[in-house]
Formats: C-alpha cells, sequence, structure tokens
C-alpha cells in the first residue's frame, strides 16, 4: 500500500510539471527568422559586401535579442552559410508554428546612388518597382534542383503567375501590414530613409507559402558605398537588429499584451439561450469605459460573406468592416477586457488561431495597449 501510494504522489507530481511545462509554452511568443540567401547563392555583392552574410549576422543578431526576452521562442531558417529553398523556408515556420515570419535581406541597384529601407507583405501590387524586387528575390528557386515541378509552373520572371495563391492568405494581411509598419517605425527613429509610401506590397514566394503574419525585409543598400558600409558593420547590424527587434515587441504588446499570448485566467464563461456570452467577470472598482470597445477579428478578405453563423464555425455576433478593398470580419463586441480575451479563446477554440483582439475609441481604432490603459 505504502509502495502505491508513492507512485501515485510521483504521478501526480509528474502529471502537475507537465501541465506547468504545457501552460508556460501556451505563453511563448513564436517567431521564425529567415537570413536570405545563402552558401552558393550569395544575393546582391558590392565592393566587397555579399548580402548573404550581412543578412546572416543581422537575424543571429535579432534572434540573441529574442531568446534573452522568457517569452519568446526563435526558430531560424538558416544559422549558417547553407542554401535553404525558399517553399523550406516557409515549411520551418510552418512547422514550428510561428506567430510571425520576418525574412531579413538587403537590397541593391545599379544607380548606386539608391539608398533606404523597405519592407514588404505578401500582396500582388502591380506597382513596377515591387514587382522587380520580386522578380530578384523569387529568382533563387532557379538554383533549386526540379524546381519547375516543385513550384507549379511558377515563373520567377513572371510574379504575376503567384496571382490565383495568394486569396487563401490574406486573412494575414491586416498582421503583416502592421508589422511592416513597425519596422519602418523603428527605422525611422534610426533616421534611415524609408522608400516610397508606406508599407509595400510584392509576390515574394518565400512570403507566400508561410501560413502566419509575414515580412520581408530590405535593410538597405548594399550597392550604395555608404550605406553598404554601415550594412557590415558591427554597429550597423547592431542598430537594424535592434530596430527590428523593438518592432517585434512592439507588435507582440499590441496584439497580444506584455504578459501572456493568450489569457487562460480568466472567470467561466456564463451563455444564454441564445448561446451570446454574458458578462460574468466581478470588476470590482475598475472602471469600464463604454467609449472603449474591443472586438476579437478573425480574418480579412477580399470576399464578402453573408454574417450568417454557419460561415463562422458557429459564432453569432460577427460584424463586417471594409477597408482598402479589404472585408474584415469580427466577432463580438464589449468594453470589458476580460470578456473581450474570453470571446478570443472562443474563436481560437473554433479553430480561428490567428484571431486576435482589436479596439476602438469613439469608433477609431487604437492599439489593445492604448485601450488597457
Amino acid at each position: 500500500m505504502y509502495v502505491l501510494n508513492k507512485i501515485k504522489v510521483v504521478l501526480a507530481f509528474c502529471l502537475f510539471i507537465a501541465s506547468l511545462n504545457t501552460y508556460s509554452q501556451s505563453n511563448i511568443f513564436k517567431v521564425t527568422l529567415d537570413a536570405g540567401h545563402g552558401a552558393h547563392d550569395f544575393g546582391a555583392v558590392y565592393n566587397g559586401h555579399v548580402e548573404k552574410n550581412i543578412a546572416l549576422a543581422i537575424v543571429l543578431k535579432v534572434g540573441k535579442i529574442l531568446e534573452d526576452n522568457p517569452k519568446f521562442d526563435v526558430s531560424y531558417t538558416r544559422k549558417t552559410d547553407v542554401f535553404i529553398d525558399l517553399v523550406e523556408r516557409a515549411n520551418i515556420a510552418n512547422r514550428f508554428n510561428a506567430n510571425i515570419f520576418v525574412s531579413i535581406h538587403c537590397n541593391a541597384n545599379r544607380n548606386t546612388v539608391a539608398d533606404g529601407t523597405e519592407t514588404y507583405v505578401m500582396g500582388m501590387s502591380k506597382m513596377a518597382s515591387n514587382l522587380e524586387a520580386a522578380k530578384k528575390e523569387n529568382s533563387v528557386i532557379t538554383l533549386e534542383k526540379d524546381y519547375k515541378q516543385k513550384y507549379e509552373g511558377f515563373d520567377p520572371n513572371s510574379p504575376e503567375t503567384m496571382i490565383g495563391m495568394t486569396l487563401m492568405q490574406e486573412e494575414y494581411l491586416d498582421n503583416s501590414i502592421s508589422l511592416a509598419s513597425k519596422v519602418e517605425e523603428e527605422f525611422g527613429k534610426l533616421g534611415k530613409r524609408i522608400r516610397g509610401e508606406g508599407v509595400k506590397q510584392a509576390p515574394f514566394m518565400v512570403l507566400h507559402k508561410a501560413y502566419m503574419p509575414r515580412v520581408l525585409i530590405e535593410t538597405g543598400f548594399i550597392s550604395n558605398l555608404v550605406e553598404g558600409n554601415i550594412l557590415d558593420s558591427e554597429a550597423g547590424q547592431n542598430d537594424i537588429a535592434n530596430a527590428i527587434a523593438n518592432a517585434i515587441f512592439s507588435y507582440k504588446t499590441e496584439y497580444f499584451g506584455n504578459g501572456n499570448i493568450e489569457v487562460y485566467d480568466v472567470l467561466p464563461v456564463q451563455k444564454s439561450a441564445d448561446n451570446s456570452i454574458k458578462n460574468n467577470s466581478t470588476n470590482g472598482d475598475k472602471k469600464i469605459n463604454p467609449d472603449i470597445l474591443f472586438k476579437v477579428q478573425l480574418s480579412a478578405s477580399s470576399r464578402k460573406m453573408n454574417l450568417d453563423p454557419k460561415n463562422f464555425k458557429g459564432l453569432n455576433g460577427i460584424s463586417m468592416d471594409y477597408d482598402d478593398y479589404v472585408y474584415k470580419y469580427m466577432y463580438g463586441q464589449t468594453s470589458d477586457y476580460e470578456v473581450a480575451k474570453i470571446q478570443l479563446k472562443e474563436a481560437k477554440d473554433k479553430g480561428y488561431i490567428s484571431a486576435f483582439l482589436i479596439a476602438f475609441k469613439d469608433g477609431k481604432k487604437i492599439s489593445i495597449e492604448q485601450a488597457t490603459k
């Protein structure tokens, strides 16, 4: 009997430890970092500066900053000078179940005066300069074995052939733009010139197959003598790495909060007969601002859908917003942050794993950080 009881105690302790590990893992923000090019694929080479080496150095520095924070887990498409197929880079992020995918590159131009940074999200822009940027990066696939079969006949010299494959990923567009905007904002603080008007869209193959918010960052022009020297310096790489890491920290804070990514320590959910959530939180002295509204963004798409629950995995209370040619679908509406977190968990339980909270004040979108203050 004594031995049996001892075994039960040991098993109970093991289960307790396992539950703690499961809980802690669910609170980790997962980032996949991709250093462009590698091995026989040098990328751009100017004035002794080699893109593959600079991209890898910056990625490793960004990763070190993130890994120093216990709330982050980082995977890399490469940590050494090796060649990785474009589709495999995305698959690494998918298998890792990353929250975001960040691909880091250097730019180059025959016009050696060109300088500045660019941050791209996946999209089908018809702007010639964006398509040229995509052609340059997508041409890497011709170095891969059997690339025509692997990429289903995709022509890297004609990025428009990707247009039929992009709609399934539009639910990540809003988040990708937000992350890209934060990268540009941090670069701006460094005094770097941001090329063009805001975030750019282009059909990059490395972004196409990654099923999460994702961006491609051109950190500067190695063809520019001054900027190339900065990119290839320890100080310059540290500045860029800090800027990218700060953008990632800011993105996580806005969409997932400073603490846990997913919050499970909330009060039980009470549902009425019509399956809607009732506010079961005990607010005590906490004042709820009726001018603040929280919603759960489920997805974004170019396709307009009827707001029936059957189209949204049974969820009631769906609303829609049309902005910049994209329909955004949202679930729930509450001024109580605790209830909003319950609604977010319910959406994720229904299968909307990329759902996130958004907030409005007097009808204008604000960050979650601002709303919870």
